[in-house]
């Protein structure tokens, strides 16, 4: 019965002049145009800017995100697309890979929120899209905002 369970959301930090890259695949544009739309949301409500990378596929985005990293030209990363489960075991390959290496950009210091979809259906990925429902890039965009916040507090220590 997870439908009754009551998730709780901290409250989004404000980081005036954060500056954010989303990095997003575009490969079912529909759901990565609801997710970027989402993300842009929340990074302007919290007082942040955001530039835009687009790139072929979820396996590319830590690629790009490493790229973009070694400039040192942001405070943080989005990593937004959708991999839907076909018929061969490339679904799992493609959402292990991409988030291990967005796991091992963020061990290494980086802030990023994944808001890489991984869904059975197109259908879930919409409802999830939504930048009007579950939001998904607006809460991808929310954990890098999170993230930031707290390097910027850590660092003054």
């Amino acid at each position: 019965m997870a439908a009754s369970i009551d998730h709780h959301h901290l409250p989004r930090p404000r980081i005036q002049g954060a500056r954010l890259l989303i990095v997003v695949s575009p490969y079912y544009r529909q759901i990565a145009e609801g997710l970027v739309t989402g993300a842009r949301a929340v990074i302007q409500s919290a007082g942040g800017e955001a530039d835009l990378a687009e790139v072929p596929g979820a396996l590319e985005i830590p690629t790009a995100i490493a790229l973009a990293a070694r400039r040192d030209l942001y405070d943080g990363y989005v990593a937004l697309g959708c991999v839907v489960r076909g018929e061969t075991t490339h679904y799992d390959t493609v959402c292990n890979d991409s988030s291990r290496g967005l796991t091992l950009l963020g061990l290494q210091g980086h802030c990023i929120g994944n808001g890489i979809l991984t869904v059975e259906n197109l259908a879930q990925a919409e409802v999830r899209a939504d930048p009007q429902g579950q939001n998904k890039g607006g809460g991808a965009a929310a954990a890098a905002l999170h993230l930031i916040a707290l390097k910027r507090r850590w660092d003054r220590v």
